[in-house]
């Protein structure tokens, strides 16, 4: 399978290629996101030998700078991770002149040239070289790069082809849209400039050691497969919770909330690649239709804001970690009369052979008691019958649970014999975890995706159709939001568990 078609393989360890020669371009390279994620990603890929011996880094923003100001940044935002991990005084001077700065705007053609002819000084000798271009950039410069990129035709649609080179491809962050409509207006506009292969939807939540074990857990394990359906599983709960509020992104966050912010996407992607069926191999449109499936099986809500399947709350003052902390309405950039979710809580099911029956709830909040990503699959309780009797007291069902964050790992639980000559049953759980077992912590999430977006393996980003069929799910709901009567959202206080209303569901 070519690099350059976009539908590579999760290859074993051994097969996988290094990657070409390249040149990332990072678009905003003067945030947060630079900073933080993708610079010390790029600098720890490099040290483990995981990069060609050729590449170079470009960052563009609309700031003043140069390619000594930027590597400065670069360095103070890598000394600053304080890992041993991420920095390397000896590495460092081996990767810092591989980092340029180039300034402009993201609309205007002139500048774009003067990127185009800096990438060509930067290219091999005697070739043209391979891009890589990271939108780390509010949404809404989205459409204008990529419009500058096709008019000075550093987008090369027109040799990206498999078995061609070279290669130009682009990430985009999330959000994706805002909207059902927002979305395929995005999809429009990005696939005029980009064919989809080339294209790198990005969350980082798929790069997750633990998120990519579930296709392992279930397809390379007999025991797990056969008992993955309505047969045996009661329910399903997916849960995505922070003890965080707002941190400064209040003004963000009143416009998105907890529909846009996680379910739209972290959520789905959990809920898809957990229920999707057997894919026929590791290639990633094989993997990725698999998913497209799951989310057009879902079965359509109500439309209502809140109702019988969706619970929506904001957080009140409250404690968390001991510390008193404000509510929702009262953080700055938040509206005071805001009925923006912070909490939201979804019974959903899935129309198919497999899963008909089997409710899946879903459910995400800010200002809970504790940060965790994890998936419960609850199996159905025994007969009543032998232990199942009323003698042996309450004995709850197996369940399997997978850790995405923190403290990534599966543990199973079941049910033992105590020890003693009286029959007395208690619950056992068996774990297995990352950092123990394997004595290292797992990768970070952007390593290993931007190695994929090298390496041309969209396996772990999301394609376009699956991201329009989520928001083609939740569009009712977000449409009926505004009709919903006025007044204020139900509360729950800040370093709680959510609204009685959604236990009750």
């Amino acid at each position: 399978m070519s690099q350059d078609s976009g539908t590579g393989s999760s290859l074993p360890n051994e097969a996988r290629k290094q990657p070409a020669e390249f040149c990332l371009v990072i678009f905003g390279a003067s945030g947060d996101l630079t900073r933080r994620k993708l610079i010390p990603a790029v600098f720890h890929l490099f040290r483990q030998g995981l990069l060609p011996e050729r590449f170079s880094v470009v960052g563009y923003a609309r700031s003043e700078g140069d390619d000594q100001a930027f590597r400065q940044a670069m360095r103070e935002a890598l000394e600053s991770a304080g890992t041993a991990a991420v920095w390397d005084a000896a590495g460092w001077e081996r990767f810092a002149r591989r980092l340029h700065y180039q300034r402009g705007a993201y609309d205007r053609q002139e500048d774009f040239r003067q990127l185009q002819d800096r990438l060509e000084q930067l290219a091999p000798a005697g070739g043209s070289g391979n891009y890589l271009f990271y939108l780390a950039t509010p949404p809404e410069a989205a459409v204008p790069i990529v419009r500058m990129l096709d008019q000075v035709k550093l987008n090369r649609r027109h040799v990206n082809q498999p078995s061609q080179a070279p290669w130009s491809r682009i990430i985009l962050e999330k959000p994706f849209g805002t909207d059902l409509d927002s979305a395929r207006k995005l999809n429009r506009h990005i696939t005029a400039g980009f064919a989809e292969p080339q294209i790198f939807r990005i969350d980082h939540y798929l790069g997750k050691e633990t998120v990519q074990n579930l296709l392992v857990l279930r397809f390379a394990n007999q025991i797990f497969e056969p008992i993955w359906n309505n047969k045996y599983v009661d329910h399903v709960q997916i849960a995505v919770t922070e003890t965080l509020g707002m941190e400064g992104r209040g003004a963000y966050y009143d416009r998105a909330g907890a529909l846009r912010d996680i379910v739209q996407n972290h959520m789905m992607h959990l809920l898809a690649l957990l229920a999707l069926e057997p894919p026929n191999s590791l290639r990633a449109d094989a993997i990725r239709d698999e998913k497209v499936k799951v989310l057009q099986g879902l079965r359509p809500l109500a439309p209502q804001c809140v109702g019988e399947h969706v619970v929506r709350a904001q957080y009140a003052a409250g404690t968390i970690d001991g510390q008193p902390v404000a509510g929702y309405r009262q953080e700055a950039g938040v509206a005071a009369d805001s009925r923006t979710e912070t909490f939201v809580a979804l019974k959903l099911c899935v129309d198919n052979w497999r899963w008909a029956g089997v409710p899946f709830y879903l459910r995400t909040g800010k200002r809970m008691p504790v940060r965790i990503t994890e998936i419960g699959i609850h199996f159905k309780p025994i007969p009543n019958v032998l232990f199942g009797q009323a003698a042996f007291g309450a004995i709850p069902p197996n369940r399997l649970s997978i850790r995405i964050q923190p403290n990534e790992g599966i543990s199973l639980q079941f049910q033992v014999k105590l020890p003693g000559p009286e029959m007395r049953i208690k619950p056992y759980k068996m774990d297995f975890s990352y950092v123990d077992s394997f004595k290292q912590s797992p990768p970070e999430a952007y390593e290993r995706l931007l190695l994929d977006a090298l390496l041309g393996d969209s396996t772990l980003f999301a394609r376009g159709d699956e991201v329009e069929a989520a928001w083609s799910f939740l569009q009712p709901i977000l449409d009926a939001c505004p009709r919903q009567a006025a007044g204020p959202l139900p509360e729950y206080p800040a370093g709680s568990w959510g609204p009685s209303l959604a236990d009750e569901m």
